[in-house]
């Protein structure tokens, strides 16, 4: 149960990303992604920032579908996959972009991980 609600919560973190990248104004993106309100008034960050917002809603998405998708060992494996992923982008974005990233994405993916390792592994 813990790693459900965890994996969710890393699932609805992603979801509220994506809607930040893809439809947030320049100053909402710019002040949520520690940027400069140019540089998320350029067409091509816009641009850049919607495509990346896809793929964290597809990632956010997956993670809660997987919860009707699979069940027993698979949901796990999936989850284990997806939440692996998260954090070895969350730690490089941590390193490249700064440490408020290990905090918001890379923290909840690696108490997501801890538990579903737990149950799966357990």
């Amino acid at each position: 149960m813990l790693a459900t609600i965890l994996a969710w919560i890393v699932g609805i973190e992603h979801l509220g990303i994506m809607v930040l990248e893809i439809w947030a104004s320049p100053k909402q993106q710019a002040k949520a992604f520690g940027l400069s309100n140019d540089y998320t008034q350029q067409p091509e960050a816009r641009v850049s920032m919607a495509n990346q917002g896809i793929y964290n809603g597809m990632l956010g998405l997956f993670i809660i579908a997987t919860t009707w998708l699979f069940g027993g060992t698979i949901q796990l494996q999936v989850w284990a996959l997806l939440l692996l992923f998260i954090i070895v982008v969350a730690f490089y974005g941590g390193l490249t972009v700064g440490k408020k990233v290990w905090i918001m994405q890379l923290l909840p993916a690696v108490l997501a991980e801890g538990a579903v390792l737990a149950v799966w592994l357990g």
